[in-house]
């Protein structure tokens, strides 16, 4: 499962519609809504959550995700040291984050590409990736559906 920063991962694209997403991996294990009314689609077998914001007419714009597949400019990330990718990334011109460190978790965002890495016990564990936005301050959707 490919990470396409700014774009998705793998086939999802942000932008597509809850129906959208359906049609590629069926109906969602676990559905909810957050504390700001987005449909958050909890999808077990791919271990990834995705949420549909409410403000953009429930439009994919968020992923978190701990699948061990997913693959960041060709590399698996998840189980991985930090170090590592932290070097690929910086290979691929992101080399621009922010620290943060909390209850000893350090996440790592990259805004210009609105990547989480998250961290723990020197390995990655988790990834999050969002929708970016344009010149105009709107989101870039890259589903055309």
């Amino acid at each position: 499962m490919e990470v396409k920063l700014k774009y998705g991962i793998g086939k999802l694209l942000f932008g597509m519609k809850q129906k959208d997403v359906e049609a590629i991996y069926g109906k969602p294990n676990k559905q909810y809504s957050d504390e700001e009314e987005n449909i958050v689609y909890v999808y077990n077998d791919h271990k990834m959550r995705l949420t549909f914001y409410d403000e953009e007419e429930y439009q994919l714009g968020y992923i978190t995700s701990i699948n061990e597949e997913l693959e960041l400019f060709g590399e698996k990330i998840i189980g991985r040291k930090w170090n590592d990718i932290e070097s690929v990334l910086a290979n691929n011109k992101l080399n621009q984050f922010e620290t943060e460190i909390v209850d000893g978790t350090e996440n790592y965002f990259f805004e210009d590409n609105w990547l989480f890495v998250n961290v723990d016990y020197d390995k990655i564990f988790k990834i999050e990736i969002g929708a970016v936005f344009n010149n105009n301050d709107e989101f870039d959707w890259k589903f055309k559906g």
